[in-house]
Formats: structure tokens, C-alpha cells, sequence
């Protein structure tokens, strides 16, 4: 791991960013006619789709909540998703993700508005090149709002991690394959509430409390830009 330099003396990384900077990203929503509402997003080298569809009748009918709508989210990727393909079918990272937004966005979605309905999102992840989960819940948020679902204010995410001894935001896949620690986490940008937030690695208290405010600017980055699309629908 020592002998693979990541990121030169004078702060520069493989990709020629900044340690602060965010890869560049694209937004796009309203691009299945069939969903609710749907996102697409280039992030870097990753290409995330998203589909809201509902609220719509639920099944199986057991599942159905009296006081609030119920919202479940699908992540999965493509087998040619990368390098090696991928085993189509859910597995247990494909499960742990999903739950995990589900409940990022369980806490901005007014669900009680809805009560004994259901709101479906999927996530496909077309291409990867790490930081998928964020890309597809900042996706999935979009696709939310794109389907005029009421929420509280839309989630925004980004992820940070140490390289080479250095703190970084935003990492590519070579960063994530042999850096020293990967740190995901997705905001609720009005009140700065985090709603995920995961570690894979080893940081010193300064070093977490650093990464920590890096990867919130990073995230409120991205918000800016989920406004800037849907500002753009209503021009």
C-alpha cells in the first residue's frame, strides 16, 4: 500500500483534483416517462439511474401502515457495472445499502401524508467507480422530488477518506481500493442533520473531526446542484 502514490507532494491526486474538490458531476431528472419521477446523475466515472414510482397501492396488502405510507428503496448493480461482472441478483451488500437509504430518506419524506400506500424506489447503478451508495441516494432524493413526493428538504451526499496520510473528499476508485480509510455520509443540508453516516478504516479523533466538516462542504456541494436541476424544471 505504501509504495502506490496516490497523491503527490503538493496535494494533487491521480485525477489532478485538489484534496477538497469533488469529482464533476451531472444532473439530470425526469428521464423514465414511466416512473413518478426519476434522476440520473454522472459522478466522476459512476453512472447511477434512479426511479421513484408511487404512492401507489401496496403489496402484499400485509404490509400496509394506517398512519403512513411505507417506502422502500432497491439498490443494485448491472453485472457490467464494473471490471469484473458482477452476479446479477441481490446480495448483501446490495441489501445493506438499500436499507441504509431507506432510512436516510425515511427521515425527510412526509410518509404520514400518504397512509396505507406504498413509494418505491429503484436504484441502478450502470457504471461504478466508488461512492456509489452516495451517488444513488443523491439520485434517489432527485427522483423524489422529481415525482412531487413532499419531503422536508432533500438529502444530499459525499464521502471522504485518507490517502497516503492525507485527508481527501470525494473518493475515486483507486483511492477507495488502497487508501487507508473510507468515510460515506449523506446531510439533510437546511439543518445539517446526518442521516448516514459510515467508516471503513481507522482515524484519530483530530483526523475525524476534519474529514468530517471536508465531507459536509462536500455534500452541500452536491445540494447545490440537486437545486439547480429541479430549478430548472419550473424555468
Amino acid at each position: 500500500m505504501d509504495e502506490i502514490k496516490l497523491i503527490d507532494e503538493k496535494g494533487i491526486r491521480l485525477d489532478g483534483r485538489k484534496s477538497d474538490e469533488v469529482r464533476e458531476i451531472k444532473m439530470e431528472i425526469g428521464v423514465i416517462k414511466r416512473a413518478t419521477g426519476s434522476a440520473y446523475i454522472e459522478w466522476g466515472k459512476n453512472k447511477v439511474l434512479a426511479a421513484a414510482y408511487g404512492p401507489r397501492d401496496i403489496h402484499p396488502k400485509h404490509l400496509k401502515d394506517p398512519t403512513r405510507a411505507v417506502l422502500r428503496c432497491k439498490y443494485s448493480m448491472a453485472p457490467f457495472s464494473v471490471d469484473d461482472r458482477k452476479r446479477p441478483g441481490p446480495d448483501r451488500r446490495s441489501s445493506e445499502i438499500s436499507k441504509v437509504i431507506t432510512e436516510a430518506l425515511s427521515s425527510v419524506v412526509l410518509l404520514e401524508q400518504y397512509p396505507d400506500t406504498g413509494i418505491d424506489v429503484f436504484i441502478e447503478i450502470l457504471q461504478a467507480d466508488a461512492g456509489t451508495r452516495c451517488v444513488g441516494l443523491t439520485a434517489a432524493s432527485l427522483a423524489l422530488a422529481d415525482a412531487g413526493i413532499p419531503m422536508k428538504d432533500l438529502v444530499a451526499a459525499c464521502a471522504g477518506g485518507k490517502v497516503n496520510g492525507k485527508l481527501v473528499v470525494d473518493l475515486m476508485k483507486d483511492e477507495d481500493n488502497f487508501g487507508e480509510c473510507d468515510l460515506p455520509m449523506a446531510i439533510v443540508p437546511r439543518k445539517k442533520e446526518v442521516v448516514l453516516l459510515q467508516m471503513d478504516g481507522i482515524l484519530s479523533r483530530d483526523e475525524f473531526n476534519e474529514l468530517y466538516e471536508m465531507v459536509m462542504n462536500g455534500a452541500l456541494k452536491v445540494y447545490e446542484l440537486q437545486k439547480e436541476v429541479l430549478m430548472k424544471k419550473y424555468q
